[in-house]
């Protein structure tokens, strides 16, 4: 039997997930366990470049962790575990900042973005946080690294350090490719339909464990556009508020953008927008209450994220190893 390819990827707990998070990656992670050796992670030691609160950061990635499983990814099938928990991604991370030139981290999108949110703590992490993000990927050789349009530049950059290393050393990483999903890869702001859904602008955000009433508010109030017939067509350019949400709409009911238009045609956004919030209300219904029912179980929690950290740093740590006898330091 062949073996399985490996893919990871991992969200920061800086704030509750949310339904871009959910049909943007995790909706799709739970369908690849069959096809791949998959790793997933609480990206805490990320989270840390911004200010955070001690205890609210806990609880996060607890819940977190409690909504990956909820959303369908089996600890039984895929390595669930807390980025902080293996040391190695700290230590191979230091090892790549110095494979990483000053030019190539000055020039990263997010680096620039966060320093014009954050100007009172413009800190070090902060600038060399993609050396981090290449030593999560590359600690565990994946093939493919699902992640959004706007990370490309990040697993670029992995792939600029793993040439750099191997041209070094030899053949010690392997090559990573982005993986990026067609279907519901980049959900926009119900409020912002010009740019990603994103926590930080929470009225035009839908969050997993958000109580229904909540989310048909935000459907009903959700920006669509000026047009007199109030047509439900998809037409990203001109309407993309009515694509936003008629793309949110093809992602939890299956609905090709053909029938969606049939459906609604003549009927207005009067009815299109409640009823994608009420779509969206009982796609995340089940998921909302298995979390629930999860984090009360503190006890299964904590053997999913022991267990997944001892299966993670089995693998984590056999690259690392590796990495040290190259670099020349002395082995332990």
């Amino acid at each position: 039997m062949d073996e399985k390819k490996v893919m990871l990827s991992g969200i920061q707990p800086s704030g509750d997930l949310h339904l871009g998070n959910y049909l943007g990656a995790i909706k799709n992670w739970a369908a690849r366990a069959e096809e791949f050796d998959c790793y997933y992670f609480m990206a805490d030691m990320h989270t840390i470049t911004v200010r955070q609160d001690p205890a609210a950061l806990r609880r996060r990635t607890l819940e977190q962790l409690a909504q990956y499983i909820a959303c369908g990814l089996d600890p039984e099938k895929n390595t669930l575990f807390i980025q902080s928990h293996v040391p190695a991604h700290a230590e191979l991370g230091w090892v790549l900042n110095c494979y990483t030139m000053f030019g190539e981290l000055s020039r990263m999108t997010q680096f620039k973005d966060k320093s014009a949110k954050h100007k009172d703590n413009i800190n070090g992490g902060l600038f060399t946080y993609p050396a981090l993000m290449a030593a999560d990927i590359l600690l565990y050789q994946p093939d493919f690294v699902p992640v959004g349009e706007d990370q490309k530049q990040h697993v670029e950059l992995t792939r600029n350090i793993v040439q750099r290393f191997n041209g070094i050393y030899g053949d010690v990483f392997k090559m990573p490719e982005p993986y990026i999903p067609k279907a519901g890869a980049r959900i926009m702001g119900l409020t912002t339909p010009d740019s990603k859904m994103s926590k930080s602008i929470p009225e035009g955000c839908v969050f997993l464990m958000e109580k229904p009433e909540d989310i048909a508010r935000k459907f009903k109030r959700a920006i669509t556009d000026s047009d007199t017939e109030r047509c439900v067509h998809f037409d990203p350019e001109h309407k993309p508020g009515v694509a936003n949400l008629m793309n949110i709409y093809s992602a939890v009911t299956g609905k090709t953008f053909e029938e969606i238009e049939a459906e609604f045609d003549g009927l207005g956004y009067g009815k299109f927008k409640p009823a994608v919030g009420e779509a969206v209300v009982e796609c995340l219904r089940p998921i909302r209450e298995e979390a629930t029912h999860i984090l009360a179980d503190k006890a299964y929690l904590e053997k999913v994220y022991t267990e997944g950290a001892q299966k993670a740093s089995y693998v984590a740590n056999k690259t690392l190893r590796k990495v040290y006898k190259k670099v020349g330091f002395v082995a332990r």
